[in-house]
C-alpha cells in the first residue's frame, strides 16, 4: 500500500478539521503493460502512440484515497470528477484480480452501499487490494464501535419506547372517555323512557305482593267454602235422624 501523498499531490481532496488521511493510491503502473504491448505495433501509424498517451494519462490523474471518516475516488483528465462515501453508509467491500493482477499482485476492490445498487464505489487496478480490503474493513469497524461507544444504539431504542408509552396511554384516555359517554347516553335513555332497574323491581314486588293476596282470598274462600258445606251436611244429617225418631213413634203407638 501507498503511502499518503503530500498537500501539493491532494490539493483536490477537500477533508474536514478532524478528519484524518488513512491511505491513498491510484491504479497500478503495471496496468499498462497490455496497452504498451499493443500499441508498440500500432504506433507506424501513430494510433499506437494516441492508445498508449491516453491510458498512461488516466492511470496517472486517477487517485483513490481512504479517511478515518469517508472514502474518495478522482477520475478525470481535462476535467475532474470526485466521489465521496462516508464510512457509515458502507454495507460491504470486497475484492478481485485477474490471471494478469494476480501474477503482478494488483486488482480491484469494490464498495457497496446501504440502499444502493450494485456496486457503488471502484478501486481499480490498486496495488495489494488483499491490504486494501483489510484496511477499509478495519476502517468500518473502528467508525461503528465509535458510534456505540457515543451511545447511538441507546437513543434510537429509548425514543420509539418513550413513543410507544405514549401512544399506550393515549389509547386508555380514548377508551376511558368512550365508556363514560356510552353509560351517560344509557342513563338519559332510561330517564327519558321513566323505566330503570328500580323500576322493574318494584314492579315485580308489586306483581308478586298481589299474588300473594290473591292466593291469600282464595284460600279464606275456600275454607269458608268448606265450612258452610260441612254445616249444611250436619243439618241434613239431624233432620234425617228427627224424621226417623218420628215414624218410629208412630210405628209403636200404632
Amino acid at each position: 500500500m501507498s503511502a499518503p501523498q503530500t498537500d501539493a499531490d491532494l490539493e483536490w481532496l477537500t477533508i474536514d478539521d478532524d478528519e484524518e488521511l488513512v491511505w491513498e493510491s491510484g491504479p497500478d503502473r503495471r496496468t499498462l503493460l497490455p496497452v504498451v504491448l499493443i500499441g508498440i505495433p500500432l504506433s507506424i501509424v501513430l494510433i499506437g502512440l494516441v492508445i498508449i498517451a491516453a491510458e498512461y494519462l488516466r492511470v496517472t490523474n486517477t487517485q483513490y484515497v481512504v479517511t478515518n471518516r469517508a472514502l474518495y475516488r478522482k477520475t478525470g483528465i481535462l476535467s475532474r470528477d470526485v466521489k465521496r462515501i462516508e464510512h457509515e453508509k458502507v454495507q460491504d467491500s470486497s475484492y478481485s484480480q485477474s490471471a494478469l493482477g494476480t501474477r503482478l499482485g494488483y486488482g480491484t476492490v469494490e464498495i457497496s452501499t446501504a440502499g444502493g445498487s450494485g456496486v457503488e464505489m471502484s478501486f481499480k487496478s490498486v496495488p495489494d487490494p488483499t491490504g486494501v480490503q483489510q484496511l477499509l474493513s478495519e476502517q468500518l469497524d473502528r467508525t461503528r464501535r465509535g458510534r456505540r461507544g457515543r451511545g447511538a444504539p441507546q437513543q434510537t431504542d429509548s425514543e420509539p419506547q418513550a413513543g410507544s408509552d405514549a401512544t399506550k396511554a393515549d389509547v386508555l384516555v380514548d377508551i376511558r372517555t368512550e365508556l363514560r359517554t356510552i353509560r351517560e347516553l344509557l342513563e338519559e335513555s332510561e330517564g327519558a323512557h321513566g323505566t330503570g332497574p328500580s323500576d322493574d323491581r318494584d314492579r315485580h314486588a308489586g306483581a308478586g305482593a298481589r299474588t300473594g293476596t290473591d292466593r291469600t282470598h282464595t284460600d279464606d274462600n275456600t275454607e269458608t267454602n268448606d265450612d258452610n258445606t260441612d254445616a249444611n251436611g250436619n243439618a241434613e244429617t239431624n233432620a234425617n235422624r228427627s224424621r226417623t225418631h218420628t215414624y218410629d213413634d208412630q210405628s209403636s203407638r200404632s
